[in-house]
């Protein structure tokens, strides 16, 4: 199957299995990572979630698409981020409400939203703790498309299965450039894209794409 869909119905009632839950991400995680099969992959959550996702998530190689199910508070706010892609129904809140219990994110929140929205931005959801609509939270970019609830799933599925007739090899490093890139200098990011670029020549898939446009047919990648 080239795309992976997961739903995670854990919510705070499930807190006393927080271990278990965090441990079969991970299991799931490592095996999704290590699946050359597996183009994309889809998370489906909603509300605040019983325990820290978020690592397990980004650090997949392929593309994440978060589908959130109604409001992505605290914890599942930062599992969000940890996603390449979200996309939200209509209605929803977001936030990082924990700085009014004396805490601060720590799955991520405090590293991945101002790198998401900028900083001014990011700071001012921090520290106040202050909820996102879902109108500010797509204009300021922090999720990408809003829906109706009966059109998410669909949406999700749509843009998976759009991804997954790409190159998975080409998917993943370009992936890797844009978040790399990210803690380099311009100059280091454009040799580093460069480099990507030019092991994607040694690639079949490169060929195919080439062979496929000329032909004025769809290509089959294969990952290789």
């Amino acid at each position: 199957e080239d795309c992976v869909f997961l739903e995670l119905t854990a919510g705070p009632a499930d807190a006393d299995r927080a271990q278990d839950i965090e441990a079969e991400m991970e299991e799931v995680c490592d095996l999704i990572a290590w699946d050359d099969e597996v183009r994309v992959v889809v998370i489906k959550f909603q509300g605040e979630i019983p325990c820290p996702l978020a690592e397990q998530v980004a650090g997949l190689k392929q593309p994440v698409i978060a589908a959130i199910d109604g409001d992505a508070v605290g914890l599942g706010l930062e599992l969000a981020l940890a996603c390449d892609i979200r996309i939200a129904t209509e209605g929803a809140s977001f936030g990082l409400p924990q700085i009014r219990f004396g805490q601060l994110p720590a799955n991520g929140g405090t590293q991945r939203l101002p790198r998401l929205v900028g900083r001014g931005r990011a700071m001012e959801m921090i520290l106040t703790g202050r909820m996102l609509d879902t109108e500010e939270a797509l204009r300021i970019g922090l999720i990408n498309r809003a829906v109706a609830h009966n059109r998410l799933w669909p949406e999700a599925v749509g843009l998976a299965r759009e991804m997954a007739t790409k190159s998975p090899l080409a998917l993943s490093y370009a992936k890797e450039a844009v978040y790399s890139g990210m803690d380099l200098t311009l100059s280091q990011g454009l040799t580093m894209e460069m480099d990507l670029y030019f092991l994607l020549f040694s690639t079949r898939d490169r060929v195919e794409g080439i062979t496929a446009f000329r032909e004025k047919r769809k290509p089959k990648f294969e990952g290789i």
